[in-house]
């Protein structure tokens, strides 16, 4: 199985009165990359939530949004801001005992002044938040794996159709390269005949001269390269796994080979075959730069 890197998933989970909602986009990149925001509460948790994802992910850029709700008891701490109190309570007496009144405050009466009570939320029982928390995000990932592994087998299909194309040009050049020396003799004799009349050639240099272009054109080491790394093209998308690192370094090797071809091969037709060579490797190179 060959994963797409971008995808995205979604997982809420509710336990104990403890909700969870993770969400997960995941877009190209050429490691892995994972940004995660969620609540200060959740924070001391991100090392492992970094574990379970490194576990199924390895490669792109995954942005990781969590969001925590509690209603459990637990979860919840009602501070008392002992500093503001007192200053309410020694203003209160003060008054009293400036003006001669009665002091008759009472609790209810501080209660109105606000903020003397602070609700903190807590982390709670952090085993308990543990659990709802992977079960969100392994939930989530589940379901971006899902969408990674739909495109990415989408990709694969495509992938294989323009090495299909691929291999036709390669035929295509390799069929035309036999008769570039064979035309180019037949070229040289007629450009001779025209120049030097009823003057008889040596052909022994004639020889050489073929020879030389022969040698200078020749691009059987490049198209044997060129079919050796479609062999290994088709062998890695065979495979399972993260490929595409080494999918990526087989197309720059693939478009290496037909440059060499195009600069050495001193023919129109096969110029053509390596400009429709290239556009298909590139084609090819764009989609597997989506692979994980």
């Amino acid at each position: 199985m060959i994963y797409s890197m971008t995808g995205y998933g979604r997982c809420e989970t509710e336990e104990n009165h403890r909700k969870v909602t993770v969400e997960i986009s995941a877009i190209n990149h050429r490691y892995l990359d994972i940004n995660i925001r969620m609540p200060k509460i959740l924070a001391h948790f991100e090392d492992e939530l970094r574990k379970i994802v490194k576990q199924k992910i390895a490669r792109g850029k995954l942005d990781i949004n969590i969001y925590y709700q509690s209603t459990a008891e637990e979860d919840i701490e009602i501070m008392i801001n002992e500093n503001l109190c007192k200053a309410y309570v020694d203003g209160f007496t003060k008054i009293a005992d400036i003006f001669g009144v009665e002091n008759d405050m009472k609790l209810s009466h501080l209660m109105q002044m606000g903020d003397l009570l602070i609700i903190q939320k807590k982390s709670g029982d952090n085993d308990e938040v543990s659990v709802v928390l992977k079960k969100a995000l392994e939930s989530a990932l589940e379901e971006l794996q899902v969408m990674r592994l739909r495109e990415g087998e989408a990709l694969k299909t495509d992938i294989f159709q323009k090495v299909k194309d691929l291999s036709q040009l390669i035929e295509a050049i390799s069929s035309r390269s036999y008769l570039i020396v064979d035309e180019y003799k037949k070229k040289l004799e007629a450009r001779i005949a025209v120049l030097l009349e009823n003057i008889a050639v040596d052909p022994s240099r004639m020889a050489t001269e073929v020879a030389f272009f022969a040698d200078k054109c020749a691009v059987d080491e490049e198209l044997t390269r060129l079919k050796s790394h479609i062999k290994q093209l088709v062998n890695i998308l065979e495979e399972d796994g993260v490929v595409g690192r080494k999918l990526d370094f087989l197309m720059q090797e693939i478009n290496r080979e037909a440059n060499t071809i195009g600069s050495k091969a001193n023919d129109y037709a096969i110029t053509k075959h390596v400009v429709s060579l290239k556009t298909e490797v590139e084609k090819i190179r764009e989609q597997v730069q989506n692979l994980e």
